[in-house]
């Protein structure tokens, strides 16, 4: 009998979960009537108007409610959910906020095509690219497309990469009036946007010219493991040299200094913020040069590793050193975590600080908002619910009142010592139109208290603050596109006028098509000269 209910139960389970998935594919697919589209739109302007905590700094209410009520009135006839997405993605922009984004909805797999999804890959993500000089560039690659590294993308299918850029940065958000994120963003992340523009797709086509040569690469998902390629013979020498391993017996010692490496390159990978996908690792010190005079501190994201195992280490070596020069490579990192930059500025100071100011937000409640998105899975809605005590104690705690304005803490705004090791030589920051978020501050931060030399590009964050933080993740009702929009207003105490642009550059040095071609690094070939010619 338990049996028989248990078995029922399951087909029940499984039988509702495809309807959802049918009924979900049909609903964003679907031609949605003008009024549904409307009701979309007034929504998510509401839900906008409710939590983001700097709606109108870049454009006025006037001005925005223009653009709201006639993306309403040019909508008179009915669209589907991804053509709506582009429609208000190109009015949302203007609210000048990076950290708000729209998303169309994607159609849904069942369990079965998810599970063969799951055992395959992607070809395509072994490349990464860059959009310079009106050229799409292959400036990275992983796996045997490595020989493809600066191929110049002619054809995507049989479209222009120039075209879809055009259209990409007609919905991509900067901070306030910064224009140097949209091309840097729209070809560093020139396959999401191409997905978002799309929808899904296993397969893709593209005609790449390099060393004089023009031909066609396709790529498509493969298997993770070839299991069919793998033959008896094989298998039987695969056996063998199993058999032959197994006679080696290791002594205790060498067993022991096995399981040592094995910690040590564990905590190297966790502390220097590893990513196996790329092989590549999140945070790297090096010298430049013949000595250990001048040191390279690349930064690629603050969001992964354990961060203050690498810094300390980091800096102490640079003492131990005595590393006269500190250049910190900020080019393509698109932020992360508060506590980590406000550790590391630790090291690059000699007074007591503050990282940021109480931050501004619309709600006493803002990590509770956050959590019961209307996008948040049942289950951590539950969980949350059961901790919502914990959750609102924490919001009531760090929010408080400053005469009709609610501010809320985070950690780093307390005012920091610096380190007893910090970095007390000449820095340099390189900087770039994806210099993003916590980056961005980070720069703020140095370049407000004239402890560093900026070269390269303004960066695409804002000087004087950006809202993020906390995010309620809104789903609209009948199209489904979602909107991340941002709680909480974070900025540097150092400010700047007028408002609306990044962090600018001392020395404004642009990459070329040439550049790349040649393997050369502009920017940090002008701070090494400029270091050369210092006595």
């Amino acid at each position: 009998m338990k049996k028989t209910l248990l078995f029922t139960l399951c087909i029940t389970l499984l039988l509702a979960s495809c309807a959802s998935v049918e009924k979900h594919n049909l609903q964003v697919t679907k031609l949605h009537p003008v009024e549904d589209l409307h009701e979309d739109i007034d929504k998510v302007y509401d839900q906008l108007q409710r939590h983001h905590p700097h709606l109108y700094q870049f454009t006025s209410k006037t001005v925005l409610d223009f653009k709201f009520d006639s993306l309403k009135n040019a909508i008179d006839e009915p669209m589907d959910s991804r053509t709506f997405y582009k429609q208000l993605a190109a009015v949302t922009k203007y609210i000048g906020q990076g950290h708000m984004s729209l998303s169309p909805p994607s159609e849904r797999l069942n369990r079965k095509e998810r599970k063969a999804l799951n055992k395959t890959k992607f070809e395509l993500n072994n490349l990464d690219f860059e959009y310079l000089d009106d050229k799409l560039l292959i400036v990275n690659a992983r796996g045997a497309d490595t020989v493809l590294i600066n191929a110049e993308v002619l054809k995507v299918e049989d479209e222009n990469p120039q075209d879809l850029i055009k259209n990409y940065t007609k919905t991509i958000a900067s901070d306030g009036y910064n224009t140097t994120f949209h091309n840097r963003v729209a070809g560093t992340r020139f396959m999401s946007y191409y997905a978002k523009d799309k929808g899904r797709f296993d397969s893709i086509s593209l005609i790449l010219k390099h060393s004089d040569s023009t031909f066609i690469k396709q790529y498509k998902r493969v298997l993770k493991v070839d299991t069919t390629s793998i033959k008896n013979d094989s298998i039987k020498r695969d056996s063998l040299k199993v058999a032959e391993v197994k006679k080696v017996k290791l002594t205790k010692a060498e067993r022991k200094a096995n399981k040592l490496k094995y910690k040590a390159q564990r905590k190297y990978n966790r502390s220097h913020g590893y990513i196996a996908s790329r092989n590549e690792y999140t945070r790297n010190l090096n010298f430049v040069g013949k000595d250990s005079s001048v040191a390279l501190l690349k930064i690629r994201g603050f969001s992964n590793g354990n961060y203050k195992d690498f810094y300390e280490e980091s800096f102490k070596t640079l003492d131990s050193l005595q590393t006269e020069v500190l250049i910190i490579d900020l080019r393509n990192n698109f932020g992360g975590r508060l506590n980590e930059i406000t550790d590391l500025y630790s090291y690059l100071t000699d007074e007591n600080y503050t990282m940021i100011n109480r931050s501004e937000v619309n709600t006493r409640f803002p990590l509770l908002k956050s959590v019961m998105s209307n996008t948040t899975p049942n289950a951590v809605k539950a969980f949350a619910g059961l901790m919502s005590p914990v959750l609102f104690t924490i919001d009531l705690f760090k929010t408080q009142k400053k005469g009709d304005t609610l501010y809320y803490k985070f950690k780093s705004t307390k005012e920091k010592e610096p380190k007893p090791l910090n970095f007390k030589g000449k820095i340099y920051v390189l900087i770039n139109g994806n210099s993003f978020s916590a980056s961005s501050i980070l720069s703020t931060k140095l370049q407000g208290s004239n402890r560093a030399t900026f070269v390269g590009e303004e960066t695409g964050g804002a000087f004087n603050g950006t809202v993020a933080g906390f995010y309620k993740v809104y789903e609209m009702p009948n199209t489904k596109v979602r909107a991340r929009i941002g709680l909480a207003h974070i900025d540097a105490p150092n400010k700047t006028a007028p408002d609306g642009y990044g962090v600018k550059p001392d020395v404004e040095l642009l990459p070329s098509y040439k550049d790349r071609l040649q393997s050369v690094d502009p920017e940090l070939e002008w701070i090494l000269e400029d270091i050369a010619q210092k006595p």
